[in-house]
C-alpha cells in the first residue's frame, strides 16, 4: 500500500537525504521518496505504517503528521502547480529586480554589452549572498545535483566565493574574458545536474538562492542558468 506523510524540520538537501535513509531502514517499507517543497514522506509499504513507527528512526527534531487522504491526480496537479509557483516568486522577483537595475543604470545610454555584463555582476553578487546565509545548507543541497560537487564536496563549499569573484570582476569590467569563460565552465556543470534531476523527476531543493528561501528544482533553475551561459557565449564570440 502506498502511503504518506508530512515532516515538519527539514531545511535542505541532507535532511532529506537523511530521513530518506532513516525511513528506508524500516521493515515492510520500500520506494521512500521525500519531498523538501512539500514536506512529505511517501513510501510503499506491505503493512501499514503509523507516526509512532517513523518517529523511532528519526532524529527528535523532526515533527511527523499522518496526511490524511490521498488527493486525486486532478487535485494533486493542481495544488503542486500552485506551490511551485507560489515558491518560485522569490526566484522571479529577484530576477526583475535585477533585471531593471540593469536597464536602469544604463538608461541614458542603452548598451547591450554593457546592460549584460551590469546583469551577470548583479546576478552573481546577489545569488552568492543568499547562498552564504546559509552556507552548510547550500553545500548539502548543492552536492544532491552538481556533478563537481558530488565528487569534490571541497568545490560546493567555494562556489559562493567564485560566484562573489565573478560579480566583482563584471561589475569592475576586469578580467571580463576570464570570468565568462569560468562562468560557462561552472554554470555548464551545474545546468548537466539541473538537467539529470529534472529528466529523473527527482524531488528536491534548488540550491541557486541557498537554503533560506526553500525553492523546488523546476524548469526555472535551468532557464535561469540558460540565460547566463548565453549571455557569456554572446559576449565571447562578438565582444571578446
Amino acid at each position: 500500500m502506498k502511503q504518506i506523510f508530512e515532516v515538519k524540520g527539514m531545511t535542505c538537501g541532507g535532511c532529506v537525504k537523511g530521513v530518506e535513509q532513516k525511513v528506508s531502514t524500516l521493515p515492510n517499507v520500500s520506494n521512500v521518496k521525500v519531498c523538501l517543497e512539500n514536506g512529505t514522506i511517501e513510501f510503499e509499504s506491505l503493512i501499514s505504517i503509523n507516526t509512532s513507527d517513523i518517529k523511532t528512526v528519526l532524529p527528535e527534531k523532526y515533527k511527523i503528521y499522518n496526511s490524511g487522504n490521498v488527493l486525486k491526480k486532478e487535485e494533486a496537479f493542481l495544488v503542486t502547480k500552485k506551490t511551485k509557483l507560489q515558491q518560485l516568486r522569490p526566484l522571479l522577483l529577484i530576477l526583475s529586480y535585477i533585471s531593471v537595475a540593469s536597464f536602469w543604470i544604463h538608461y541614458k545610454e542603452i548598451n547591450g554589452i554593457e546592460i549584460m555584463l551590469t546583469f551577470m555582476g548583479l546576478f552573481y553578487i546577489v545569488f552568492s549572498f543568499f547562498k552564504f546565509l546559509d552556507i552548510k545548507g547550500f553545500v548539502n543541497s548543492f552536492s544532491m545535483y552538481d556533478p563537481l560537487a558530488k565528487k569534490y564536496l571541497f568545490y560546493a563549499w567555494v562556489y559562493p566565493f567564485i560566484e562573489t569573484l565573478l560579480g566583482v570582476l563584471f561589475l569592475n569590467r576586469i578580467y571580463i574574458k576570464t570570468g565568462l569563460i569560468l562562468t560557462l565552465i561552472i554554470l555548464g556543470i551545474t545546468t548537466v545536474g539541473v538537467t539529470k534531476t529534472l529528466i529523473n523527476k527527482q524531488k528536491i531543493q534548488c540550491a541557486c538562492l541557498g537554503t533560506a528561501l526553500k525553492l523546488p528544482m523546476t524548469e526555472a533553475t535551468f532557464i535561469e542558468n540558460a540565460i547566463m551561459i548565453i549571455m557569456a557565449m554572446i559576449m565571447l564570440v562578438f565582444n571578446f
